[in-house]
């Protein structure tokens, strides 16, 4: 093949996308179309409670005219980090929905699903082997920790998706995934450079947010050939630029150029984005080369506690000028009334919008407004003594005494009733870490089912 097209019609699954979009993108003649459905970017709570990121309706919203697309047209359709957090259970949420859309539709599928969980026996074996590592600035794990976790997923490369590929699947719903994997995986597999398809993928995955305006709620299409490619937004609202793209292969880099991935280390410092069209870039020069170890990343959440929140606001401003003094005497006699309670078993957290509550004290400006928002946390060991704590807290600021005060009927404003909010168990990335493998493809399982 001279040329592959790729579409990819949003930067999450559920998110939603425009009909023109993706028709346009469609009238493109795509060879696959593939999307992202999952992240770490909500937090450890999603694999740690095996929910999604996203509603299921919106997903079904989604899915409905792409698997229409991949059955009408007979092309593949892939689909990476199902569910959101891509463990079994995400798995398996994914295709509850891919199965009813085939029943409603009369779709059949030669279907491959690809599970990323890892087991906890291999881990034990990899750590005492001395085969796993901290990925950045984290803990170096332990077999508690692994023990301790709910689930832990190995994030693939495009391999396993390759094989499915060459199984003949023609829908492959897989679990975490590297997220240029399952752009990539079909490029690869027909033998285009590796640097460009990877370095495309990392573009497609997003949707259009390397277009002018940007978004992940919209679909891009690449052009992938022998020695570059070309990205087209396909809303006419939008357009690609050099910048634009440019600046999209800089987001969420821990380097400017260098892109590490499961086995390979992508370079783009000596790439080069050309404008072939209003609308239109050109990205030339990619180069991708292999790690001397294969290398995996593993994410695993474990419950650490429950939480409890108070919302509420303030607009009398000698609260508001006084708000750190405020709270660390709430904070000092909550200790007080909870001292027989160790205080390792709580934490109370303010986070104060319109003064520093985004930023905390790297906050360059941390002068208030004329009015705030004040965020009660209190993170305990069970949920009923963070009720408890977080309950007394809200009590003690409504009512808490401070100078210059000229009403006693109450400190704050609730928008809420009730106004304490139980958020349940509180998880946390425990295992972070990259192992090594000898099979790209070792950690990962796959059925093959024949759907419709």
């Amino acid at each position: 093949m001279k040329e592959m097209r790729i579409l990819s019609p949003c930067g999450l699954l559920g998110y939603g996308f425009p009909d023109a979009s993706f028709n346009k993108g469609l009238e493109r003649n795509p060879d696959v179309i593939a999307v992202d459905a999952g992240s770490t970017d909500a937090g450890p709570q999603k694999l740690g409670a095996g929910v999604g990121i996203v509603s299921r309706q919106a997903t079904k919203k989604d899915l409905l005219p792409i698997l229409t697309a991949g059955q009408e047209r007979n092309i593949p359709v892939i689909i990476g980090s199902a569910g959101g957090a891509g463990a079994r259970t995400h798995v398996e949420w994914s295709m509850d929905v891919v199965e009813e859309i085939v029943r409603e539709r009369g779709f059949s599928f030669e279907t491959a699903v690809i599970y990323a969980d890892v087991d906890r026996d291999y881990l034990h074996q990899k750590l005492d082997e001395n085969r796993i590592e901290p990925l950045g600035p984290v803990p170096d794990l332990t077999h508690a920790a692994i023990d301790d976790a709910v689930r832990v997923v190995g994030q693939m490369g495009s391999e396993p998706i390759i094989d499915a590929l060459d199984h003949g699947a023609q829908l492959i719903v897989a679990g975490r995934a590297y997220d240029p994997a399952p752009f990539a995986a079909l490029p690869i597999r027909s033998g285009f450079d590796p640097g460009l398809a990877l370095h495309l993928g990392k573009i497609l995955e997003c949707g259009a947010l390397c277009a002018e305006p940007g978004t992940t709620k919209d679909a891009i299409l690449g052009y992938l050939r022998d020695d570059h490619f070309i990205v087209e937004a396909l809303n006419d609202s939008r357009k690609c630029y050099t910048t634009s793209v440019a600046a999209h292969t800089l987001y969420e880099k821990g380097h400017p150029y260098i892109l590490h991935g499961p086995g390979i280390e992508l370079d783009l410092s000596e790439c080069t984005f050309e404008q072939q069209t209003e609308g239109t870039v050109k990205v030339s020069r990619s180069r991708v080369r292999a790690t001397e170890k294969y290398a995996i990343k593993l994410e695993g959440s474990s419950q650490v506690a429950f939480r409890t929140i108070v919302i509420a606001g303030v607009r009398d401003p000698i609260l508001i000028e006084n708000i750190d003094e405020i709270t660390r005497g709430v904070v000092s006699q909550i200790r007080d009334d909870y001292r027989e309670v160790p205080q390792s078993d709580y934490e109370i957290l303010f986070h104060i919008y319109g003064k520093n509550a985004v930023m905390g004290r790297l906050e360059p400006d941390g002068k208030p407004g004329h009015e705030i928002g004040v965020l009660m946390e209190v993170v305990a060991s069970t949920q009923e003594l963070a009720n408890a704590v977080c309950a007394t807290a809200r009590s003690t600021m409504l009512h808490y005494p401070y100078a210059g005060r000229k009403s006693t009927a109450g400190n704050l404003a609730f928008p809420y009733s009730p106004s304490d909010i139980q958020c349940g168990p509180v998880y946390k990335f425990t295992v972070y870490h990259l192992v090594e493998v000898e099979d790209p493809c070792e950690l990962f399982r796959t059925e093959y089912r024949k759907l419709g």
